[in-house]
Formats: structure tokens, sequence, C-alpha cells
């Protein structure tokens, strides 16, 4: 899971780390999903899964079993890329990830998978990052609906939506939509 070449990451929780500085914004997130654990892992653990529900990712390209690119919309039709590497990991219950030297938005993170009986399974997104433009980007981010917190519980109902019913609401209409709307009004 790791390069020998790079240098070592403490894999504790991000609410426990001793190397996320004290500046980084933290936000944790669940939602209940009426799927099991294993299979809401699964379908999480591979990154191509992810950018369909993920409002603001732009791009996710796989790069090996434990890294990936990132991209995603910043505020001002801005993208900031990072690489993310697995840091940790236990199969079928959660995985943590930082985001590799260099990167544009310096995050880690960890997703849990939590049985929840009869109801399915607590997923919890716990997320530390670095805005970019310290405090006032992290300011432009939440006027502009860019901030992690508010795109982490967006995108968990999204992900809700897409497994228990295999697709996500959406409020926005096609192009059809408007067509028509538009003949009848005439």
């Amino acid at each position: 899971m790791s390069d020998p070449h790079e240098t070592p990451r403490d894999d504790a929780p991000v609410t426990a780390s001793k190397t996320i500085e004290p500046e980084r914004a933290l936000s944790a997130e669940a939602v209940t999903i009426a799927r099991s654990a294993d299979e809401l892992y699964q379908f999480w653990r591979n990154p191509l899964n992810l950018a369909p529900f993920m409002e603001n990712v732009v791009e996710i390209v796989p790069l090996g079993t434990e890294r990936s690119r990132w991209t995603v919309k910043a505020p001002g039709g801005k993208t900031v890329s990072w690489e993310s590497v697995v840091t940790a990991e236990e199969p079928g219950r959660s995985f943590t990830w930082q985001s590799a030297e260099g990167a544009e938005a310096p995050n880690s993170g960890k997703i849990e998978f939590v049985p929840a009986g009869a109801r399915g399974t607590v997923v919890r997104a716990i997320i530390a990052y670095d805005p970019p433009g310290g405090t006032v980007g992290q300011m432009v981010a939440k006027l502009f609906q860019r901030e992690p917190r508010i795109q982490t519980r967006r995108d968990l109902r999204r992900f809700k939506q897409l497994m228990e019913t295999g697709e996500i609401a959406t409020g926005a209409r096609t192009a059809k939509q408007r067509e028509e709307r538009l003949e009848a009004q005439s």
C-alpha cells in the first residue's frame, strides 16, 4: 500500500492524527443506507464509481489500486487537483487516505461503513483539508457552495439515493422537458 521512497504517513483517524496541521478544517458527515457495509465499501473503493454522484468532482483517474488523481471544481470556474493515496484499509469497514506531497488542496480523511442492523449501514465521511486561500478561501468556497463540508453532505445523500434506488433524483429539467414546457405554454 505504500511506496518505500515516500515519507511515512500517520494512519490514525483524522480526528486523532499527529500529522494533520491544526489549521486544517475538519468535517464529518454521515448517512444511513439500506445496503450491507461490504456492498457499499466495494462500490466506494472503486474510484471510477465516485465521480457520477460527487457533484464537484470533474474527474478521478485511477493510478493503481492505492492511488488516484482527483480534479474538482473550485470557486470562480477554476479546478484544483491532487493525487490521493490510500494509507490504511480494513476491507468492508473503512479506508483512510492522504493527499500526496505538493497537492493543490492538501487533504486527508476516512470513510467508515458501520453495520446498523436492519437499517443497513451508517456511512461516515471524515475529512480534513487545507482550504486554498486559507480562511478567506474557505469563506469564498462556502459562498459558491464548493466548501467540502457542504459537498460531503450532498454527496452522501446522492450516494444513498444511488445505492437504494439505482438513480440520483434531480430537480433539474432536461432539455426535452424544457422544450415540452415551452411548447405547452405557447
